[in-house]
């Protein structure tokens, strides 16, 4: 099976155009034999910014526990190489070139903040004024501008000027998930959600040449399922372990009608009857496999297990099956289809991440933590603000130090802000505020 993947996509030229294989700036290949997509996926998983995910938060914190056993809570990381997983093998089956796929899905978390969300909403308070902050549009100002692997000469000033991992045009694509600017939202222009900042548009603009609008490419919606599966399907998983989800209060009604209501509230349109999610959460409660009851026990553990890989199978089967239906057996790549997830399936997995939200996230000392956790972030802004470039790292010393303007030393302390982990946030904030104080 392995050969065979391999051998399919030893030229991707076949399948990929040269625009999707070019590079911002232009460079030999270290070794034949090795794809375009290859390459950038080996750059990603050997990237700074990947291995500092093992310290940010994904829902539970990092080094916290709530039990006597260690229920290893997932982090960044971890949810990024399982959300890669699953990407490259549903992209694989599509018709995708699997090292693209993984590519994305292993980027497409590397902007976010520590703190998870949580830091997202704090940081965006606090970039107002130089165009706000936004993960996903963090993770492609990191691939093409923050991570330093490759850097160019600029033609005008003659100074170096860092061109991130500088990735293929189709890896960059497949890792943007909203492509749009700030205030662009296709439905929404209200909607916090968007891809690129307004000083990286010239490198967005050659990332979407010759693209349709604002529509994501077929390998970011591989992606961006793949991360669906990926954070509903484990962080029930995880709430299990923890012991926060009692299985038996899936069967209550007063229950289940908050579980629909975050649902409704998050993670379906509003108008979805609640009565359609009922039925969802019915079908995944019916399944043989379904974990009824968790006692932390070894059979219990595997049981669990199964039930995770289950639902991963049947979230991923149900999309390339409606997608096949929809667009055909060959191989679908670039703008050449959309996938196609049914909407019970989407119910399905908005259920099972309202289960999450609801007994995991909105626990009274998450809440606390969250709170002291944005206080962490608006107070270190507001000292590096007031001291720098003293507390910045070398690398964003410098960025600061040749900005143009306020507004782009404001953006390099976000940046700054937003490499941290939890950890290194909290450590350089009890530096910084015990000087001041």
């Amino acid at each position: 099976m392995e050969g065979t993947e391999l051998s399919a996509y030893t030229e991707p030229s076949a399948y990929y155009d040269e625009a999707a294989v070019e590079r911002w700036a232009v460079e030999a290949d270290k070794r034949p034999g090795r794809t375009a997509f290859q390459r950038d996926r080996a750059r990603v998983l050997h990237s700074a910014a990947l291995r500092r995910l093992a310290g940010k938060t994904q829902v539970v914190t990092p080094g916290t526990r709530s039990q006597a056993w260690d229920p290893s809570p997932r982090t960044r990381l971890t949810h990024s190489l399982e959300c890669a997983q699953v990407g490259r093998e549903l992209g694989a089956a599509l018709g995708c070139d699997p090292d693209l796929v993984e590519t994305a899905c292993l980027s497409h978390d590397l902007g976010h903040p520590p703190f998870g969300h949580n830091g997202e909403q704090a940081l965006n308070e606090v970039a107002q004024s130089c165009g706000g902050f936004e993960g996903n549009a963090q993770s492609l100002r990191l691939l093409t501008r923050i991570e330093p692997k490759r850097f160019v000469r600029d033609e005008e000033s003659g100074d170096l000027v860092s061109v991130g991992l500088n990735l293929t045009r189709a890896a960059l694509d497949a890792a943007t998930k909203y492509p749009w600017p700030r205030g662009a939202h296709p439905a929404d222009p209200a909607s916090p959600k968007f891809g690129v900042y307004e000083d990286d548009r010239p490198v967005f603009d050659w990332i979407r040449k010759g693209a349709p609008g604002t529509r994501a490419c077929f390998e970011a919606q591989v992606m961006d399922w793949a991360d669906d599966v990926a954070y509903s399907v484990h962080d029930v998983e995880d709430g299990l372990h923890a012991g926060h989800i009692d299985p038996n209060c899936l069967h209550a009604d007063p229950e289940r009608r908050e579980i629909f209501a975050v649902a409704i509230g998050r993670y379906v349109p509003a108008d979805t009857d609640p009565e359609e999610l009922a039925e969802a959460l019915d079908r995944l409660l019916d399944q043989e496999w379904w974990p009824h009851g968790y006692d932390g026990s070894a059979v219990a553990q595997a049981r669990l297990k199964d039930a995770t890989s289950q639902l991963i199978g049947r979230f991923c089967l149900a999309a390339e099956g409606a997608t096949r239906a929809r667009w055909g057996s060959g191989r679908l790549t670039r703008y050449a289809a959309e996938l196609v997830v049914p909407r019970q399936t989407r119910h399905e997995c908005a259920v099972l991440k309202a289960v999450a939200d609801r007994y995991v996230m909105q626990r009274a000392e998450q809440e606390r933590l969250r709170a002291d956790q944005r206080i962490v972030v608006a107070e270190l802004a507001e000292a590096l603000t007031a001291r720098a470039p003293e507390g910045l790292d070398p690398q964003f010393r410098a960025l600061f130090d040749a900005a143009d303007d306020d507004q782009a030393r404001e953006r390099v302390i976000v940046d700054h802000i937003a490499s941290l982990t939890d950890a290194s946030a909290r450590s350089l904030h009890d530096r910084l505020t015990a000087r001041r104080t």
